[in-house]
């Protein structure tokens, strides 16, 4: 009996020691498994940001301000404030200088250098003064369904008349156009009595240039090399 109580100790304790040791097993095999199941989510995330555009992040980034600004317009309307005076209350004065001075880096006048690119900043400046209706365009969509998107295959004369508002703004921004085309500089007519002192049309507008700065200085010799008096 003595001699069995140790052997029965003996294979308890072995049999202990080989459950820890599955149980250890079990243990590590499950989180081998996790992991590689976080690998290879790891993997199909990174693949999917790889076949995103290279700028996703500031388009995602940028739809979630609009909702943001979207919402921010909705609740200032129902307690009937202005929204962009809420928006200048919020904004801080650091944060007003750093936009204005990327704005303007952004955007430079660098006057003009051709006509295609004048006729883009034209383009660019008008299209930002859009602003579209949203529910006007959910009704429209309603509406119409699928007739709204046109194709190489639609009738479209005759098929959409626009609002009122519409043609207003239409009007008041060819009318804003044409004032602002009447203030610019025209070539001035070319005079046929006033004297030839240039050479070339450069020449012209340097000579008028010099007469402006330095005209009431020069009257005098002007007028004596051309009685034949000058010294």
């Amino acid at each position: 009996e003595d001699e069995a109580r140790p052997s029965t100790a003996a294979a308890a304790a072995a049999a202990q020691k080989r459950e820890e040791r599955l149980r250890k097993f079990r243990e590590l095999h499950m989180k081998r498994n996790e992991a590689r199941k976080l690998n290879h989510q790891e993997v199909v995330e990174e693949d999917k940001r790889l076949k995103l555009p290279a700028n996703w992040e500031a388009k995602k980034a940028r739809l979630e301000w609009e909702l943001k600004v979207e919402e921010k317009k909705k609740e200032c309307a129902a307690r009937g404030e202005d929204y962009e005076r809420v928006k200048l209350l919020e904004i801080s004065a650091e944060d007003a200088e750093r936009w204005e001075r990327r704005k303007k880096r952004k955007n430079p006048d660098l006057g003009f250098s051709d006509y295609a690119a004048a006729q883009l900043r034209k383009y660019q400046r008008l299209t930002r003064q859009i602003k579209p209706d949203l529910e006007q365009y959910e009704k429209l969509k309603e509406q119409y369904g699928e007739a709204l998107y046109p194709t190489s295959d639609s009738l479209l004369h005759g098929t959409h008349v626009p609002s009122k508002e519409g043609v207003d703004r239409m009007v008041a921004d060819l009318e804003k156009q044409i004032e602002k085309r009447e203030k610019y500089s025209r070539r001035r007519p070319y005079n046929d009595d006033a004297d030839i002192d240039y050479i070339n049309e450069r020449n012209a507008k340097f000579n008028k240039k010099a007469e402006r700065f330095y005209g009431k200085y020069t009257a005098e010799i002007k007028q004596n090399l051309e009685r034949g008096t000058a010294v």
